[in-house]
């Protein structure tokens, strides 16, 4: 039997848009049959701790250690202490992912599991 996914929300304190996000990140964690509780919710406080998480902004949503949306703002990015922007799938910007997408990749990651 496979472990169930590492889920983590990585925030920084200015990023008005991590609660939201969190709230959606715990829903499509319960639709996809994992338990919400499990969420790691870590705070980014400095540069320093940015630069060693790979942190490319608030809020910033990991399965298993890889970014949901790597592309844009994601792992590919410097390390920053700022506000992400995601897209919607319908192309509009977006402080939080979509969250159809959410629930795609927490799917995906609970059907491995």
């Amino acid at each position: 039997m496979v472990a169930a996914p590492s889920i983590e929300l990585l925030w920084w304190e200015g990023c008005p848009s991590w609660p939201e996000a969190l709230a959606d990140l715990r829903a499509a964690a319960a639709g996809a049959g994992l338990d919400p509780g499990a969420i790691e919710v870590r705070e980014i406080t400095s540069w320093e701790r940015a630069e060693a998480e790979r942190f490319p902004g608030s809020p910033t949503i990991r399965i298993d250690g890889r970014d949901i949306d790597p592309s844009g703002a994601g792992e590919e990015e410097a390390p920053a202490l700022t506000c992400r922007l995601y897209r919607l799938r319908d192309g509009r910007p977006s402080p939080t992912p979509d969250p159809a997408d959410l629930r795609e990749a927490l799917e995906r990651a609970a059907a491995r599991a």
